[in-house]
């Protein structure tokens, strides 16, 4: 284990995944969700392939034993990635980011009610606190009587906030994949499963992009492709319960982008749901790896000492 080279490559994959972020945001007037979709996915296919190459895993990464499975997690994934696109057209992209944080909050939810996983009070409390936490970033959205620009930016967080809900169910699908398939078969036919379903949002209208919105949606997929294997190789090098708070970073480098690149100032209201919404995330996992060591101890004493 090396702790520092697995907080950097979290860190190096949260810049990668902003970058591609804020390039799908520049071009969400012209290219519609699911054509993003597929070049996000299409284009990540080489980079995965020449990943597995190098390490040794191209078999492991095309083998699948689970094939409804993937499929399954491919279909919710492509749902989550696109309402996650559509709303970087419509909402701030701190404001997205924020809302995207929601994710893992479920994800503890759903992971009780279709896993069977336990969870007490504690990490339920928590759950709950982030929620609050959401509620506080949706409030500004919540008035009913808005102008044209007000509902379009609560379509986008109804949008965002389903995406969330999609990504944690992604994520239940993921913990039930990962008992029979390798890692480097997940993430090559995710990006596969989701490359062929966005197809079928071309008779909704994809746009011809010019030269330059072509490259750029091609950087997406290299971006994602990238990202995927930054963040992989980051769980490598350290523990979870270590690397996964700096997940949280990624709002302080949307805030960076949202200013500078597309001139957006966060409000009071919506920090402070993301701060309770991160503070709720943070504790989650600070219960988790809690849970961890007491059940390596007791893993540890019943180990017969020879």
């Amino acid at each position: 284990m090396q702790p520092l080279r697995g907080i950097a490559l979290k860190l190096a994959s949260m810049l990668v995944f902003s970058a591609m972020a804020a390039i799908i945001k520049a071009t969400a007037e012209t290219i519609p969700p699911g054509q993003a979709v597929f070049f996000r996915s299409f284009f990540a296919i080489p980079v995965i392939l020449v990943w597995l190459v190098a390490q040794g895993h191209l078999h492991d990464g095309l083998r699948v034993r689970d094939p409804f499975g993937h499929l399954w997690r491919g279909v919710v994934g492509a749902g989550a990635m696109g309402m996650g696109f559509a709303g970087l057209g419509l909402l701030p992209l701190s404001e997205v980011t924020a809302l995207g944080y929601a994710a893992p909050l479920l994800t503890v939810v759903f992971a009780a009610m279709f896993l069977g996983e336990q969870v007490r009070l504690f990490r339920l409390s928590a759950v709950a606190m982030g929620l609050v936490g959401v509620l506080i970033v949706l409030s500004p959205r919540l008035s009913v009587d808005a102008g044209s620009a007000d509902v379009r930016q609560q379509l986008g967080a109804m949008v965002v906030l389903t995406g969330a809900v999609l990504t944690a169910l992604a994520q239940v699908f993921v913990r039930k994949l990962v008992h029979t398939e390798g890692t480097a078969a997940i993430v090559f036919w995710f990006s596969v499963t989701c490359s062929v379903l966005a197809l079928v949002t071309l008779p909704f209208g994809w746009a011809w992009p010019d030269p330059l919105t072509f490259g750029l949606l091609v950087v997406t997929g290299i971006l994602g492709g990238l990202g995927q294997i930054l963040l992989t190789s980051s769980y490598r090098n350290a523990d979870a319960s270590l690397i996964a708070p700096f997940e949280y970073a990624s709002m302080i480098i949307a805030l960076a982008v949202g200013f500078f690149l597309f001139g957006e100032m966060p409000t009071p209201v919506m920090l402070l749901g993301a701060a309770i919404i991160i503070a709720a995330g943070v504790l989650i996992i600070w219960r988790e790896r809690q849970l961890g060591l007491e059940r390596a101890r007791q893993r540890k004493a019943m180990t017969p000492q020879g």
